[in-house]
């Protein structure tokens, strides 16, 4: 393991505080207010820590991360709802699958930034 060193419970803290309460839920049914008041618990957020680490570690994302509900609304004040473009697809993932990617990315956009990978 030479990219990644193991994740932070200050990193989740962080990560979960620019998560806004009034979204909405992901497919596993959690708002974003759950998850903070789930990740309070330091024993929780042990877990949660834990089962980061191991994905990374083990290079695999679970299939529970993976699923995705999409919802189809239509835009407001649209003369014809006949067209595709009348329409805004949401995507539903899994909260804590959401909570991991943000993590995961803040790190890769951190590297990124430090390494001058992108010029």
């Amino acid at each position: 393991m030479t990219f990644w060193n193991l994740f932070s419970k200050e990193e989740f803290r962080q990560a979960i505080n620019k998560c806004n309460n009034s979204s909405a839920p992901g497919l596993d049914k959690l708002m974003w207010q759950h998850l903070k008041s789930i990740i309070k618990q330091d024993d929780c957020l042990n877990n949660i820590t834990n089962i980061t680490d191991a994905c990374i570690i083990l290079e695999y994302w679970p299939n529970h991360f993976k699923r995705l509900t999409m919802v189809v609304i239509s835009k407001p004040n649209k003369q014809t709802y006949d067209y595709p473009k009348s329409f805004h697809p949401i995507v539903l993932l899994n909260t804590l699958g959401k909570l991991i990617e943000k993590i995961i990315t803040e790190r890769l956009q951190f590297h990124v930034t430090v390494n001058d990978f992108i010029h």
